[in-house]
């Protein structure tokens, strides 16, 4: 008899464990979680730039980080999300920096310079604020997402570069506004999403004038991809 009891403990011991196995197998987890980690890639867009200031070449940013998803519903399809990443951003532009003894001066580079590059590129840490809805179910994988929130950004390093064919000069530019805070947006299904960012202040301190004595006040608005890990 103790025997068989022996026998039974084991076997319902086996059964459970085989079933856990198996649910985990199926991503069966009522306290899942969604969109933990991400990656992006962006075309930048200048707005309210001055006049005579153009863009040129390919304005690009990139981002990856870590999101922790807080679901506010028993469905686990709506959440709030708060996160920190990293991201390092490229304007192309004829708007050039020159390093000076007492700060930097601007100008414009018109038809009669030749040049390859002229950009100003920074490098952030960022923290995205987000209000998160999707259809997703603990075992569906696939499915809409509309994340829509803020963006904090501090810059950490900003960098201007003009390059033509025999000559090179970069440095690091401190005209820009190191705090940085924008709108955001991010849409779609499954594995592309439209990502979307509206900067709500400007990226150069207050105080810094371009060649016509106007103040530069350019704003970002980056828009592309990102993608969703785990």
């Amino acid at each position: 008899m103790k025997c068989v009891l022996l026998f039974l403990m084991l076997s319902v011991t086996s059964l459970l464990a085989a079933q856990e196995f198996s649910d985990s197998t199926r991503g069966v987890d009522t306290k899942y979680l969604e969109d933990q980690f991400y990656v992006g890639l962006t075309y930048n867009f200048i707005l309210n730039k001055p006049e005579g200031v153009t863009q040129r070449n390919l304005s690009y940013g990139l981002m990856a980080g870590f999101i922790k998803d807080i679901p506010i519903n028993l469905r686990r399809n709506v959440a709030i999300g708060i996160g920190l990443g990293y991201a390092v951003n490229s304007y192309y532009s004829n708007l050039r920096a020159i390093e000076t003894a007492s700060g930097y001066t601007y100008q414009y580079l018109d038809g009669s310079v030749s040049y390859k590059r002229n950009k100003i590129e920074t490098h952030l840490i960022e923290m995205p604020l987000e209000f998160r809805w999707r259809n997703s179910t603990a075992t569906d994988f696939k499915f809409w997402r509309l994340y829509a929130g803020l963006k904090l950004g501090y810059i950490v390093g900003s960098r201007s570069k003009f390059v033509t064919s025999s000559y090179k000069d970069s440095f690091f530019n401190t005209d820009t506004r190191n705090f940085r805070y924008g709108l955001m947006l991010n849409f779609g299904y499954n594995t592309f999403n439209i990502h979307a960012y509206y900067a709500l202040n400007s990226l150069f301190e207050d105080g810094t004038f371009g060649p016509d004595s106007g103040q530069i006040e350019f704003k970002p608005l980056r828009i592309g991809l990102i993608f969703y890990i785990l």
